[in-house]
């Protein structure tokens, strides 16, 4: 996939907005409501204590997904709006989009990439497993809703 380019971009930039609402549709199909309630703040997004990414394929924007700076002693960054097209399932673009958040969180002395998600997202879950991504204690908003799966890897 040579054509594959994966670049930062403001959250709240139009491919990225663009690229956050299909993610909330998706996961509002999923789940009901709005997707995710999840507070954000595009600015958490902004290096040195975060990073957003969208991939683009054939210079089409088909992904993104960001990390947070997530505070505590391990200094550990939150994968957050990991999402691709359907189109371009399976073709590796998320496994990219993975690599290349971890490695920005990685020059950023980030030394964990934790993550929370759903059990009625098994493409994320068997794509977090098959990366080294290991069950943690549930966190953040969701870690009380049932159906909630935190995961972890250390960098």
């Amino acid at each position: 996939m040579t054509e594959l380019e994966i670049h930062p971009r403001r959250f709240d930039s139009p491919e990225a907005r663009r690229l956050i609402a299909a993610t909330l549709a998706d996961l509002g199909e999923r789940y009901g409501g709005d997707g995710d309630e999840t507070p954000v703040d595009p600015a958490e997004f902004t290096p040195p204590n975060g990073e957003f990414l969208v991939a683009y394929l054939a210079g089409e924007p088909v992904g993104c997904g960001g990390w947070r700076s997530h505070g505590g002693p391990d200094d550990a960054a939150e994968l957050k709006r990991m999402y691709t097209v359907p189109a371009v399932r399976g073709r590796g673009v998320a496994r990219a989009l993975l690599a290349a958040i971890e490695r920005s969180a990685r020059e950023r002395g980030r030394k964990r990439v934790i993550l929370e998600t759903g059990d009625k997202q098994p493409e994320a879950i068997g794509l977090y497993t098959s990366a080294g991504y290991e069950r943690i204690p549930n966190f953040g908003y969701y870690k009380d809703e049932p159906g909630c799966l935190s995961y972890g890897r250390t960098l």
